[in-house]
């Protein structure tokens, strides 16, 4: 007889996972809030209290908490001392162990007050899912909902015993989510608040990329894309790619007028704002058409069917925007390697990070964009009106290039831009 631990936080996605649990005969344990869950779906569940002998105290603070529950996940089935200490203490073998933490990440993006935040760090959760990813070798862990689809592929030929790559796989992504739910806790204290400061490489989410810098190196990006943007088409993305791309989308947003940008190696090579995003395509690509070739475009405004006809004539890498129209994306999704992604709103991460040497440097990010209300004139000629506006739309570009920079502009189009230690002589 196998048996299945469950304590979830979130019971969304749970009701097939039990009702397979069920089908298959394994005996399903559980307490407080998900015991009374699997109640009401009429499902027999061995509240954990019958274990312990000890019932939940402080509040739900403390629940599974208890040798009885760690021996059951710890214990070694090939380990005849450790089956010899399970059978005197009556301690029942957990095979599976499903957990979903308690959602702290959420709750201080929310704002909530302090002692709703602390609430929210989960303890026995953790313990659990640590201690089941540690005991791989006899026992699957299921760390969050996102697992379940792999729970459910497991139990649907009534198999109740998974492979042990695949165990070894879940105690791998159990880490990771242990990881960073412990240092999104840790950058809390740190800044007292929203987290300022996140280790992206212990990010319970990654992405293989289609291949690094160079193809030879391979390359794997942490965090969660699909809160970015949505692929709507073309081949996988490469690291060079995600560069370009973050590239633009940081520099699309200092515009809400309507924009439009192609940016190559990192690097703004044309961008206009004007009232139809024709002309600010045909604008942008004025900047630098050579440059153009192989580039990212982005714009900050549904793509519609006019503009996607002129754009089709160039090879382009990516095109990113808030939205396509039908006939537009018809049009452009015809060549198969084009990589069209749907950009989303999102916050911006606070602060910055790079790694260098044989370790890593972390700034601010640069919030300030010097604007027109900034400016103080210093020079006998006033500049005009245009002219502000102008050098306004041309620091939000430079604040984007590579020091040391300079940007041409005019009627908020990119004339011509240059970034690097030989910017005086190149433009001279």
């Amino acid at each position: 007889m196998k048996n299945a631990l469950i304590s979830v936080f979130d019971k969304e996605g749970l009701e097939p996972i039990v009702l397979q649990l069920a089908q298959c005969d394994i005996t399903i344990y559980s307490t407080g809030g998900t015991q009374k869950f699997i109640e009401q779906l009429g499902i027999n569940v061995v509240p954990v209290e019958d274990i312990t002998s000890f019932p939940s105290i402080l509040g739900g603070r403390v629940k599974t908490l208890h040798p009885r529950i760690f021996g059951g996940i710890l214990g070694r089935r090939d380990l005849p001392t450790d089956l010899a200490d399970l059978d005197k203490y009556e301690i029942p073998p957990f095979d599976f162990v499903i957990v979903d933490l308690y959602p702290f990440e959420k709750t201080v993006a929310e704002g909530k007050p302090e002692d709703e935040i602390i609430e929210k760090i989960d303890i026995g959760g953790i313990s659990l899912i640590r201690a089941a990813a540690k005991n791989y070798q006899h026992v699957t862990v299921i760390p969050s909902k996102q697992e379940y689809a792999t729970l459910l592929e497991i139990l649907k030929n009534k198999d109740t015993e998974a492979p042990l790559e695949l165990r070894k796989q879940l105690a791998k992504r159990a880490f990771e989510i242990s990881s960073h739910y412990d240092t999104q806790i840790n950058a809390y204290f740190k800044g007292g608040g929203a987290p300022k400061a996140n280790s992206y490489h212990l990010s319970a989410n990654s992405k293989t990329l289609r291949y690094g810098e160079n193809p030879h190196q391979k390359a794997t990006f942490y965090g969660n894309l699909d809160e970015v943007f949505t692929q709507l088409h073309g081949k996988e993305l490469s690291y060079n790619n995600l560069l370009d791309i973050d590239a633009a989308l940081n520099l699309i947003s200092e515009f809400s007028n309507t924009t439009f940008a192609v940016i190559k190696h990192n690097n703004a090579c044309g961008l206009a704002s004007r009232k139809s995003q024709l002309e600010a395509w045909k604008d942008a690509l004025a900047g630098d058409p050579a440059s153009a070739f192989g580039g990212i475009l982005i714009t900050n405004v549904n793509l519609d069917e006019t503009t996607a006809k002129e754009i089709d004539t160039l090879f382009f890498e990516v095109l990113i925007a808030p939205s396509f129209n039908a006939a537009a994306f018809d049009i452009l999704k015809k060549k198969k390697n084009r990589m069209l992604l749907q950009s989303h709103s999102f916050k911006f991460p606070e602060r910055n990070f790079r790694s260098l040497l044989n370790g890593v440097v972390e700034q601010d990010r640069d919030w300030k964009t010097d604007l027109v209300a900034d400016m103080r004139q210093v020079t006998k000629l006033a500049p005009t009106e245009q002219e502000k506006i102008d050098m306004e739309f041309a620091n939000k570009i430079v604040k984007h290039l590579k020091s040391n920079t300079i940007v041409l502009a005019k009627k908020q189009t990119i004339a011509g831009s240059r970034s690097g230690a030989n910017i005086a002589r190149r433009c001279a």
